[in-house]
Order: C-alpha cells, then sequence, then structure tokens
C-alpha cells in the first residue's frame, strides 16, 4: 500500500505559489498554534494576498510578523486572533485586527458546530509514514477539528516536524495540497528569570507534592517553578504546552508519569513551543501524545489526575481575586487561551492546586498589580469562584473557601508593601475591612 500512497502523495504535490489556488474569495483559512504555522504556504499568502478578497486567517499565538499582517491590505486578507501574539498585538490594538474570545477548550467544538467557519487548513505536518498518515504534531490544538471540516486541507510537509502518537493524525486521502519545505522548525527559548521570578517559584514549589501531574502555561514565572521542581519525585505531565522546561525535569528524573491515575506513564499536550532539541524528543516517543485540546484541556478529563496542579500568570488581580490576565484596561495584550480550563480542571482534581502567579508591581514598583478593582475596560479572564492560590514574590494567598474579607486581607498581605497601606484604605472603602 505504500507505493499507492506515494503516488497519490506525488499527485497531489505542488509549490507553495501554486497551492494559492486551493484559496478561494471569502475563505476563513485556519492555521495552528504557534510553531504549527506553515511559513512557506503563509509567505505565498501573503505575496499573492491583493488577488483575493476577504479571506481570513484565525489563529492563536502567530509567532511571524508575515506579509499579509498588513493594515493596508486587510480588505485583501486579513486575521482573526483567537490569543495574540506579538505579530499580531499592535494590530488588536490599533482596531485592524479582531478578536474572537472562547476557552482554548471549547474551539474544537465551536468549529464542529459551526460557529467558526473554516474552508481551508494551512498546517505545518510531518512527512508521510507507510501507512498514508502525517502527524499535526506542533499545533493539534483545535486544528484537527478544522481538518474535518474544511472544504480543502494542504499541509507544509517538513522533515523537522515529528511524528508523534495521540490523536494528530491526518490521512493523506483528506489532503488537497502538499507543499514540501526543508526549514528548521521556529524554536522558542525560555523566558528571562531574575529574582522576583525565583521568589514566586519557591511559594509555589513548597506546596507542590511529589506525585502531582502539572500543567505548566507559558512565561517567566510558570518556568521559573519548573526550574525548582527538580528535586521533586513521579511528577505527571498533562498540559496544553510541551516546552523545554519539561524536558529538563524529565532529564532530571523528576518527571516520570508513573504515579498519574489517568493515563499512567502518558505525558499528554496539545502543542509544543521549545527548541529543536524538544522537537527531536517528541519524534515517535511512546511516553509522548499529542491530543486535540477538547482533550487535553477538558476540565472533566484533566481533573481525573488527582494532585493536579495548574500554573498560569495574570497581569492584575483585584481584592476578591478576579484575574485579568489578558489585557491592559481596554488594551488588548493576549487572550484566554486554557488558564481557566486547567483553574477549573485543578479545582475539580483530588487534592488538586491551581495557582495564579504574578509580580506584585509594575513598571518599576511605580504599580501594583493587586488592585481595589480591575482596571476600567479590563477583560476578566479567571472569575472570583474559580481562583485558588495567588501568588507574588511576597507570599501566597489562598481564596477558596475564603470570605469577601478575608480574600482581600490575603491579598493585600501579599501586595509589594509600599501599597499595602492604600489597598487597605481602599478595602474598607469597598466595605472588605
Amino acid at each position: 500500500m505504500s507505493d499507492i500512497y506515494q503516488r497519490i502523495y506525488q499527485r497531489k504535490r505542488m509549490s507553495a505559489t501554486d497551492a494559492m489556488s486551493l484559496v478561494e474569495n471569502g475563505d476563513f483559512i485556519c492555521v495552528p498554534t504557534g510553531v504549527g504555522e506553515p511559513p512557506a504556504l503563509l509567505t505565498a499568502l501573503s505575496e499573492q494576498r491583493q488577488t483575493f478578497h476577504g479571506v481570513t486567517v484565525g489563529q492563536i499565538l502567530p509567532l511571524r510578523k508575515f506579509g499579509y499582517i498588513d493594515p493596508a491590505t486587510v480588505d485583501h486578507v486579513h486575521h482573526l486572533s483567537f490569543f495574540y501574539g506579538g505579530a499580531t498585538r499592535p494590530g488588536g490594538q490599533e482596531g485592524w485586527i479582531d478578536y474572537l474570545p472562547s476557552y482554548f477548550s471549547e474551539m474544537p467544538s465551536m468549529i464542529m458546530n459551526r460557529q467558526i467557519r473554516v474552508d481551508v487548513v494551512f498546517s505545518m505536518a510531518s512527512p508521510m509514514d507507510e501507512h498514508g498518515y502525517f502527524a499535526l504534531s506542533l499545533g493539534t490544538d483545535y486544528t484537527m477539528a478544522a481538518v474535518s471540516m474544511a472544504r480543502a486541507v494542504i499541509l507544509e510537509v517538513n522533515p523537522n516536524v515529528p511524528f508523534t502518537n495521540g490523536n494528530c493524525h491526518v490521512h493523506i486521502s483528506h489532503i488537497a495540497g502538499l507543499v514540501e519545505s526543508d526549514e528548521a522548525v521556529l524554536e522558542v527559548g525560555l523566558p528571562q528569570i531574575g529574582p522576583v521570578q525565583e521568589a514566586i517559584g519557591e511559594y509555589v514549589t513548597d506546596i507542590i507534592d511529589d506525585g502531582s501531574t502539572l500543567q505548566i502555561g507559558y512565561g517567566a514565572i510558570p518556568d521559573a517553578v519548573v526550574m525548582q521542581l527538580s528535586h521533586k519525585h513521579d511528577l505527571g505531565i498533562h498540559t496544553e504546552m510541551i516546552g523545554d522546561g519539561i524536558l529538563k525535569l524529565l532529564e532530571c528524573g523528576a518527571v516520570t508519569n508513573r504515579k498519574k491515575n489517568y493515563l499512567p506513564g502518558k505525558m499528554v499536550a496539545t502543542f509544543a513551543l521549545g527548541s529543536q532539541k524538544l522537537y527531536r524528543f517528541m519524534h515517535r516517543n511512546p511516553m509522548l501524545e499529542m491530543h486535540p485540546v477538547d482533550y487535553t484541556n477538558d476540565p472533566y478529563l484533566a481533573a481525573r489526575n488527582d494532585k493536579l496542579v495548574s500554573i498560569n500568570a495574570t497581569l492584575q488581580v483585584d481584592l476578591l481575586g478576579q484575574c485579568c490576565s489578558e489585557s491592559f484596561g481596554p488594551q488588548p495584550y493576549s487572550g484566554t487561551g486554557g488558564q481557566v480550563d486547567f483553574v477549573r480542571a485543578a479545582n475539580r482534581s483530588r487534592d488538586g492546586k491551581s495557582f495564579i502567579v504574578l509580580p506584585s508591581t509594575a513598571k518599576g514598583d511605580s504599580i501594583s498589580r493587586i488592585v481595589p478593582a480591575l482596571s476600567p475596560g479590563a477583560h476578566v479572564t479567571t472569575g472570583k469562584n474559580d481562583v485558588n492560590y495567588v501568588v507574588t514574590e511576597y507570599g501566597l494567598a489562598e481564596l477558596r473557601g475564603k470570605t469577601a474579607r478575608q480574600r482581600a486581607q490575603a491579598l493585600i498581605g501579599i501586595a509589594h508593601p509600599d501599597f499595602r497601606g492604600e489597598l487597605s484604605e481602599a478595602a474598607r472603602r469597598l466595605k472588605l475591612m
């Protein structure tokens, strides 16, 4: 059968320029998260963008500023953000890139229910195996649902993309076009970690038990936590993102996945963001499975892991515990992503713990990130009823099961000392103290 699949492969192979003939005016093109974005296809779309009209590219966390991300040609091809990244944040703040609010875990169902219409899929993919399958291993996320609904699936096949286990495989019979490239998969390094991040990480790691299963968000503080977990034992991984921090925990022996009671022995993720070393580690590794986000981030499924720990960053927290993790006031910065998915999963998990982490201040200690009320227009990401632990470099506040007054007192206690007096006065005005 492999010879048959090779003949089909050759029939569907084309240049990135020719693949644009499969795109029609008015199409919605779905692109995977982060490094799953296909550079040759998106470059070709950018070069030909003025020949199209009304084409939309939808994606979480684009990493490259392709030519189509251009305010002068938005009538031809425009970007719809599911989660802003550096390439799209300026356009979102200026108003010529729109945003689609959603929980990461619900995006596949929104596609399947046609609340998000998908006409075309552009995706990076591994080389085809002997059975005619490609792996969408770098960004499985919502892309597998999009594949099932699209008129045309166009893959950028690259030998540097790992072939992984899990529900991330697409058969050649479903493919409309194949474009080959061999450039290295984009690498995303670990964020810089300073003393504030290290202090926060220490507070978190102190109450993470051996045998816990981890979900680790992206950012300097979650990575600071990871760096301080090397002395733990039998940790497991059930996360949305697999990165180099997790790889380091595997290498030092802290992660074994042995104590997981849901999918023991297996790490589960939905997208990858890291180094070439990480991508090589993923290739045909029986310990790792890449699954769609409605599986990895489903709070019910993730919570089947006892001692589930979620670690996610935020930008601002008010005295009731509401978290704004995606905007500065009304100005967008990122997106909802999977933070709420895993906070709720950890709350459901037996002996689970969810951590929201943030430095106590911003702008050279001139602004407190713990505030009486969120800034006007702030996008509430994680609500007061979901938040459990909030951690700054000054300590840890446990909020679940606490009254409004107890919450205010606990959060003031982990604020920067310079702001505790004015926060206390504000709490009195709000009848919280």
